[in-house]
């Protein structure tokens, strides 16, 4: 009360001064919310549209099934601070380390193959392979991975990472190796979902309490029926402990490679089928409490 009197007190004397307000954050973001009308760029609704892919700043889109950079922009700004650890699971071609660098952000980067991780060390300064961005060459399924990601955080000095990325194959629709480790390779699906959970399950373990995470898959069909990737991955991530925040659904248009020149055929084996042309993946956003 006393405060608030002094403040009324400086405005009788000086109407000209604006009073300003202290900055209002949560404790996993910079947002303040005291502006929040201020970041109309910043989407808070469930259905994503995204004209084309973003190819500045150091993105391409060389790398058949990388998520479009926007995805990260989005939810780095979002559900992290300047300064913070994203972990990302699958790494490919190094969307989320271009972005965390971009954005202020640091990152840990797991990938299976050695020469995709040395594909994607191009791509930054060798003072940022030190300091900002560390790259793992590691199963993001076996536990030892984890001993790999806390010696990357040791370095780094933080005890945990402040937000996780999970954007696995979506199981055999694109086979990204020969390696029997590699998601792309499971015998079936049931051994597909059996390794994610494993790979969720480290993240969640490498993650700060309290932080955010993005599983960001898409579906598939199979001997002529849907098979729903996104919910059971997203089931066995809460199994894993985490708390599910939001589903949203992104439109495919910008991260999809050649599909125009083949839209009438799938037109027709939709109509012949009887089945619906995918148009959208998942973005699910979780917390670990």
């Amino acid at each position: 009360m006393k405060l608030l009197n002094t403040k009324r007190k400086v405005q009788e004397i000086r109407p000209d001064l604006e009073v300003v307000k202290p900055v209002k954050t949560k404790p996993y973001n910079d947002i303040d919310l005291n502006n929040w009308k201020e970041y109309s760029h910043i989407k808070t609704d469930t259905w994503w549209e995204f004209a084309s892919r973003d190819k500045s700043n150091g993105h391409s889109n060389e790398y058949h099934g990388n998520y479009i950079p926007q995805i990260a922009q989005q939810l780095y700004e979002r559900f992290t601070k300047k300064g913070d650890i994203i972990l990302d699971m699958f790494l490919g071609s190094g969307t989320s380390a271009i972005e965390a660098l971009n954005m202020g952000r640091r990152c840990i980067g797991v990938e299976l193959k050695q020469q995709q991780i040395e594909t994607v060390k191009n791509k930054f300064s060798s003072k940022e392979l030190v300091t900002e961005v560390n790259l793992i060459c590691a199963d993001s399924a076996d536990i030892s991975v984890k001993e790999k990601i806390q010696a990357r955080l040791d370095v780094m000095r933080s005890d945990k990472a402040q937000f996780l990325v999970l954007h696995p194959p979506y199981d055999d629709i694109i086979k990204f190796s020969d390696l029997k480790e590699d998601l792309s390779n499971c015998e079936n699906t049931e051994k597909f979902y059996e390794l994610f959970t494993q790979a969720a399950q480290n993240g969640y373990d490498m993650l700060e309490k309290g932080r955010f995470a993005a599983l960001i898959i898409g579906d598939k069909y199979s001997e002529g029926e849907i098979v729903p990737l996104g919910f059971e991955c997203a089931m066995r991530m809460r199994q894993s402990g985490f708390k599910m925040k939001a589903v949203i659904v992104k439109n495919m248009e910008g991260n999809e490679r050649a599909k125009g020149k083949n839209a009438n055929l799938w037109r027709y084996r939709a109509l012949n089928g009887g089945f619906y042309i995918f148009k959208h993946e998942y973005i699910y956003v979780f917390q670990k409490i």
